[in-house]
């Protein structure tokens, strides 16, 4: 059986089209990724604006092409953090499942952190436990600990997970908003941010494995790898020390956007907010300590379609 997942987040729009291998794992037949800014303004007018709604409509309309194409059984489109907070998400669900003949839904943040640790946890094999996941989005930031079954004797469960309210593009239209940052607004992001975690209740320590999964963190470690083009295959399943991770975060936020776009493996829209999430996963490499952060390309999207394919209900839409 094949399946379509789609995650529409606060800056881009993703598909990810897979089957399971004999092995129960992940097998990848397409994926697919679309910014389009959904998010752009919501934070301060609470409403996604009509350029914005166009732009997802014109890539929910490949995607549906797509689907098609591949013959998919089921699919499931779930929208996160910017949805959560638009007033007028209607307009958004309407548009979808005019184009795309299925019914949207908006996730919590803690089913958030949930699918992207199943996902995670069933692209990085064999992490030490515990294992904690961190997906630092464009408007929220997951944060999730649990085990993985990485021998005979553990079993994949997830022992708690967090969403706190602030990513990206969040944290970039709030305070950011020099190129490059000013001191001071760096200052006062860092302390958003750390409020943030005070308050999310999720113990960061002793932690075995340290996963971070979408764009801030693939993209930093592209930079940490010097490449000069992304390459999906190099950064999954690299990994990045306390000290690399300040370092790249330091470099983005006292460089200009056309800066960091010129390095060559950022494109440009991602650029824009890139300083801000990299601040964000800096404060949590922070607070865990010694552990590494593994970058995984396998998400939220792998833990969608993990669920279609799973004996129980995974919810989604059946293709006719």
């Amino acid at each position: 059986m094949r399946v379509a997942a789609i995650d529409c987040g606060t800056n881009t729009l993703r598909l990810f089209v897979g089957t399971l291998d004999a092995d129960g794992f992940l097998r990848e037949l397409d994926r697919r990724l679309t910014f389009v800014g959904l998010g752009e303004g919501v934070d301060a007018t609470g409403r996604f604006a009509p350029d914005a709604l166009r732009r997802a409509f014109r890539a929910c309309e490949q995607y549906a092409e797509i689907i098609a194409d591949l013959d998919c059984s089921r699919t499931r489109f779930v929208a996160t953090s910017a949805t959560r907070d638009a007033v007028n998400r209607e307009e958004l669900f309407a548009g979808v499942r005019a184009r795309m003949g299925i019914e949207p839904e908006v996730i919590s943040g803690v089913e958030e952190s949930e699918l992207s640790f199943a996902g995670a946890v069933n692209g990085i094999r064999c992490p030490r436990n515990p294992v904690l996941v961190m997906d630092s989005g464009g408007g929220s930031t997951e944060l999730v600990r649990g085990t993985a079954a990485c021998c005979q004797d553990s079993v994949t469960a997830v022992e708690r997970g967090v969403s706190i309210d602030v990513g990206s593009r969040r944290l970039r239209e709030r305070i950011l908003h020099g190129d490059p940052p000013t001191a001071g607004e760096v200052g006062e992001a860092r302390e958003l941010v750390r409020h943030q975690l005070d308050g999310a209740g999720l113990d960061l320590g002793g932690i075995g494995s340290f996963i971070g999964v979408a764009g801030t963190v693939t993209s930093m470690t592209a930079l940490a790898l010097r490449l000069r083009r992304y390459d999906r295959a190099r950064v999954h399943g690299a990994a990045m020390g306390a000290a690399a991770v300040h370092r790249v975060a330091e470099r983005l936020l006292t460089s200009t956007v056309a800066d960091i776009t010129c390095w060559g493996p950022v494109q440009p829209q991602r650029a824009e907010v890139l300083c801000a999430g990299a601040l964000i996963v800096d404060e949590v490499v922070r607070r865990v300590g010694t552990a590494e952060l593994i970058a995984s390309e396998a998400d939220i999207l792998d833990g969608v379609a993990l669920g279609l394919l799973s004996d129980g209900d995974g919810r989604g839409t059946a293709v006719r």
